[in-house]
């Protein structure tokens, strides 16, 4: 049966998938990726469709989605080693965040308000407002491909960086099943390092405050900025930041203007703001004529004013790629899976 992606995703745009296969089972979910393997089917495995742009041809292959891999397991609860909590790949993210809060487990609730299922949280590596999922990851189950059998990986083996993991660096041979996570117990935050979210809480940056409180104040954050799913809100129809925050050396960033953000990283590069870098370089919030535009939120989204295509999106993305690379010398990558499509070389 084939099914129309745009409908799956939450820029909205994408055509069709040869067949689409919605497993009620962890067991029927292998089934269905060994038997599209087996076939040398192409295949894409669907969760939240919040990190992913999909082409108006669509996908020519199967879709697997794993919305219906539910249950929230907790493994071992103790005062002084916290709670260790097993999480299916279908979970909804920002439901199972609010949970771990009502159930006094620290360590994500500055990553409240973020679309989409568990599954995906370690492939990207979220992070937002100081914090990433690795930081409290203590394992990821999947099923390899390559293998053809289910292993279990510890945080050390996913490679996790900005943005980054082993399942992203290898993307068609993992597909997350279980996701643990090691919370430690209590009321009040991990240190808030973000100094935007410090500031709307009314606190010095690397102090606690209580974790409802840190999440109240990041989806306030997140919906000004559009990044809190609205149908009602365009600004929302997008894959949340568009393009990542660019590392790059020391001697390009000496190179930026003196007002450009720099954020010295361990390895000796420097990240900068790619949200900077685009509004220097002339795409105002809201910038675009077309079905396709920068938010009028935030410049880092890029967004579907109802009726875009994928190839609309995709022009926008390359315009402000090409500007930002023209007028700094940093070419931006991008942030959500391209699915059948590219910005080209």
């Amino acid at each position: 049966m084939a099914e129309r992606l745009a409908a799956h995703t939450t820029l909205r745009v994408g055509g069709p998938s040869r067949a689409w296969v919605e497993p009620d089972s962890e067991a029927e979910l292998i089934e269905a990726v060994r038997a599209a393997d087996e076939a040398g089917e192409p295949l894409l495995i669907l969760g939240g469709g919040s990190n992913l742009l999909v082409a108006d041809e669509g996908f020519p292959g199967t879709v697997v989605h794993t919305g219906r891999l539910r249950g929230i397991h907790t493994e071992d609860v103790a005062a002084c080693a916290g709670a260790f909590i097993n999480v299916a790949a279908g979970e909804p993210w920002d439901a199972f965040v609010a949970e771990t809060i009502t159930r006094r487990q620290v360590g994500i609730e500055a990553l409240s308000g973020i679309p989409g299922l568990v599954g995906a949280t370690p492939i990207q590596n979220v992070g937002a407002y100081g914090q990433e999922v690795s930081q409290t990851i203590a394992r990821v189950r999947v099923y390899d491909r390559a293998e053809h059998r289910i292993v279990t990986r510890s945080t050390v083996d996913c490679h996790f960086g900005y943005r980054r993991s082993l399942f992203k660096a290898i993307p068609d041979r993992f597909v997350v099943l279980t996701v643990s996570f090691q919370f430690r117990l209590g009321t009040m935050s991990e240190p808030v390092r973000y100094a935007e979210l410090a500031r709307a809480l009314g606190v010095e940056p690397g102090t606690r405050a209580p974790m409802v409180e840190v999440r109240q104040a990041v989806l306030e954050l997140r919906r000004g900025k559009g990044m809190v799913l609205n149908a009602d809100d365009h600004d929302t129809w997008s894959a949340g930041s568009f393009f990542t925050n660019p590392l790059v050396s020391a001697a390009v960033a000496a190179g930026l203007p003196s007002d450009a953000p720099r954020y010295p990283q361990p390895d000796g590069t420097v990240k900068t703001s790619a949200a900077w870098l685009i509004e220097h370089a002339g795409f105002s919030r809201g910038y675009g004529s077309g079905l396709a535009r920068i938010s009028t939120k935030h410049s880092l989204a890029l967004t579907n004013r109802g009726g875009a295509t994928a190839a609309d999106v995709l022009e926008l993305a390359r315009e402000v790629r090409e500007g930002v690379e023209n007028a700094y010398g940093v070419r931006l990558v991008p942030e959500p899976v391209l699915v059948g499509a590219t910005l080209g070389t």
